[in-house]
């Protein structure tokens, strides 16, 4: 019997071919990187694809509906929605990938130090998450955001990737930490120890690369959070200030005042934001599910 016939047509591909196979057994999952691949695409090519200056004002196509000149209308500057939209993705998925990755990273190797020291340094690390996991993932952001305002950099608010990033550390600390558990009790780091290397050495040679599955998957689901904390941000004045589009910022001001005479400018950045939340936690999900080492059994 061919390994083909034992394994099925998933298995197989998956050996053969890792996309094909991924597709084939995370359909929903590879939807979703299909809409997260278009949306970086339109980001990064935001200047060819938007057909308008995102801040250019025209007073003669204020509150216009949607149409052949705005496809999704025009907001109350007369600035075309559509094009905000597209630079919205470029700043939607430029902070929550920089504050995913960083949150993930920093929280994954405070998890992975906690696990291989144990003992006291555990205790107090694992404490520590405690008193910042009681808080609220908005509240925290909201304080720290508060706390040290806005600090933009050649167009990218670092303060506001911090307010973001530091409330999914501890979140990704502890997650980290019970993977990075089970590698702590295997023969090659105690034989690591046994050979003289470093602390430093041993988390970041052999125990850091095998908790990177649990890590990608943090690593995309908290990119859903971060865009969504980002909008939050936005929307309550804290976050991307005007005229920078953003996503969240579309929602508030002259769009709350409008709803019910231009409704379009609150349902398509609505819409943005769901199918970007939406396609990255299925995304995440499909590819837990694709590194889980039961489903190659």
């Amino acid at each position: 019997m061919s390994a083909s016939t034992r394994d099925g047509p998933v298995m197989a591909w998956r050996r053969r071919n890792p996309v094909l196979g991924f597709i084939m057994a995370q359909p929903l999952g590879a939807a979703g990187l299909v809409v997260i691949l278009v949306m970086a695409a339109a980001a990064i090519f935001a200047n060819v694809v938007a057909p308008y200056d995102p801040e250019a004002i025209d007073f003669l196509a204020m509150l216009s509906p949607p149409s052949m000149e705005h496809p999704l209308g025009a907001d109350a500057f007369g600035r075309d929605i559509l094009t905000r939209i597209i630079y919205g993705a470029r700043t939607a998925l430029t902070i929550g990938f920089l504050s995913s990755f960083l949150g993930c990273t920093i929280g994954g190797l405070l998890g992975v130090t906690s696990a291989y020291f144990g003992g006291r340094v555990d205790l107090i690390l694992q404490r520590f998450v405690d008193i910042v996991l009681s808080f609220p993932i908005i509240v925290l952001a909201l304080v720290v955001v508060a706390v040290v305002g806005h600090r933009p950099i050649m167009g990218i608010d670092l303060n506001l990737i911090a307010a973001i990033s530091i409330p999914i550390m501890p979140r990704a600390a502890r997650v980290i930490r019970s993977a990075a558990l089970a590698v702590r009790a295997m023969p090659y780091v105690d034989a690591a120890r046994a050979g003289g290397y470093t602390h430093s050495h041993i988390i970041l040679r052999h125990m850091a690369p095998n908790v990177l599955a649990p890590y990608l998957i943090l690593l995309t689901a908290y990119i859903a959070q971060a865009i969504l904390l980002e909008a939050s941000l936005s929307f309550l004045g804290l976050g991307v200030s005007e005229p920078k589009p953003a996503w969240g910022l579309m929602l508030s001001g002259d769009s709350s005042n409008f709803y019910q005479e231009a409704p379009w400018m609150i349902l398509f950045p609505g819409l943005a934001i769901s199918l970007a939340v939406f396609a990255f936690n299925l995304f995440g999900d499909s590819l837990r599910d694709w590194l889980d080492p039961k489903f190659r059994t």
